[in-house]
């Protein structure tokens, strides 16, 4: 059971109901070598931990960034296992077009918006001070707020982001790419000590090179992100 949330073009679902999306269907690939049923459980992202170390879900496996700490000032790694990295991310800034934003200096006073308990979060708590955080459970929402005028700017994740930055109803929203985060990568997370991460990494090595991983990453246009040699992480 993998612990989600929705996220276009990694985890959703279509008109059919069916789970789609580059994540969902690579963690679907991984199950059938594993001989496994692979199921999805929508989670509250701020719950995440108590959902997998209950035993609730098997992994959060939703874009979870591996290489930070979480507003309490621990690293991840410290309380769940990863798998190896299979995708790069940057934690961006969206602001309407006329906010004015630009620096740093600007966000001082600023409302800003983050899902609860993502790296997103940390990231916009640190970045300047004066800032009013709001917090939201799911990053759709941010982009919500922002929208609406309920908050000034929003932390979210890139590939997030470049999904509706500047399309449909989010045409006035951009990316501030001056004030983005430094590179991080989305791993998949296992509770400490489970035999399954070791598992699951040998059947991303296979996936990676049979091609499947590529083959998923074109078809969800995230062949820019994607890792698809895993040989420096073994």
């Amino acid at each position: 059971v993998c612990g989600v949330t929705i996220f276009e073009k990694m985890n959703e679902k279509d008109a059919e109901g069916n789970w789609t999306g580059f994540e969902s269907e690579f963690a679907m690939e991984v199950g059938k070598i594993l001989g496994m049923k692979v199921e999805f459980q929508i989670i509250d992202w701020g719950q995440k931990y108590n959902e997998l170390n209950s035993g609730a879900i098997d992994c959060i496996w939703n874009g979870f960034t591996c290489n930070t700490a979480d507003d309490d000032g621990v690293l991840r790694a410290d309380k769940v296992d990863f798998s190896y990295n299979y995708m790069k991310n940057k934690q961006v800034i969206v602001a309407k077009k006329d906010s004015g934003i630009a620096t740093v200096n600007d966000l001082k006073g600023k409302i800003a918006d983050a899902e609860i308990g993502s790296a997103g979060e940390s990231y916009a708590k640190d970045l300047a001070e004066g800032i009013i955080f709001k917090g939201a459970t799911k990053q759709t929402d941010c982009l919500l707020s922002v929208n609406t005028g309920k908050a000034n700017f929003a932390v979210l994740d890139e590939q997030l982001a470049k999904s509706y930055c500047g399309k449909g109803d989010y045409k006035d929203l951009v990316i501030i790419e001056a004030l983005s985060s430094e590179v991080e990568f989305y791993a998949i997370g296992f509770k400490k000590g489970s035999t399954l991460t070791a598992n699951v990494n040998e059947q991303l090595v296979a996936l990676a090179a049979d091609g499947t991983i590529s083959k998923l990453a074109e078809k969800y246009g995230v062949s820019n992100t994607a890792i698809t040699d895993f040989s420096d992480q073994k």
